[in-house]
């Protein structure tokens, strides 16, 4: 079951788990794969709600992203209980430490997923707090403007970040 939720009265809830770790999932070509973010912006532009998602180039969720061009987040719902909260961190360290090129990370954790409503990505059950997502403009991040000492330490290595600006299409809590 789906409890349709206002996402400016679960706002506090997804910007305080965002820095621990959220999971983004994106799917095709009949494979879905969720990757751990701490990245992420919500606000509204073009008169639109919307999650702004930050993935590098080099991951493999990218190239899922741009073949949907949709995605969704899941938020955890931490319980305060041990085993649950111990499972939700679990999940994140293995969808934010190993590959969708390597790993079936749904069939490795025992993910449940659940369809979109409004996308083709999947819902992940054991987060139950989801945003649908439809991309409305992306932009790679030009690190050449970031401020030196950001630059260093967050793009010394590696690829820099394309930003996904996207429409919240559906959101809700999974019962």
């Amino acid at each position: 079951m789906r409890e349709k939720i206002d996402v400016a009265e679960y706002a506090p809830t997804i910007l305080r788990e965002l820095p621990k770790g959220v999971l983004l999932t994106a799917r095709a070509g009949g494979r879905a794969n969720p990757m751990t973010i701490g990245w992420g912006t919500l606000g509204v532009e073009w008169g639109k709600l919307l999650f702004v998602a930050y993935v590098r180039s080099s991951r493999f969720t990218y190239g899922l992203i741009e073949k949907s061009g949709e995605f969704t987040v899941s938020v955890p719902m931490r319980a305060g209980e041990k085993d649950h909260d111990r499972r939700i961190s679990q999940i994140l360290a293995v969808c934010g430490s190993k590959s969708g090129r390597d790993l079936d990370k749904v069939a490795e954790l025992g993910l449940t997923l659940v369809e979109g409503e409004e996308v083709g990505a999947p819902a992940v059950r054991e987060l139950p707090l989801t945003l649908e997502c439809r991309v409305l403009y992306r932009r790679e991040q030009d690190e050449s403007l970031l401020r030196e000492d950001l630059r260093g330490r967050y793009y010394s290595t590696d690829a820099p970040h394309t930003a996904y600006y996207a429409e919240i299409v559906s959101a809700y809590v999974l019962r």
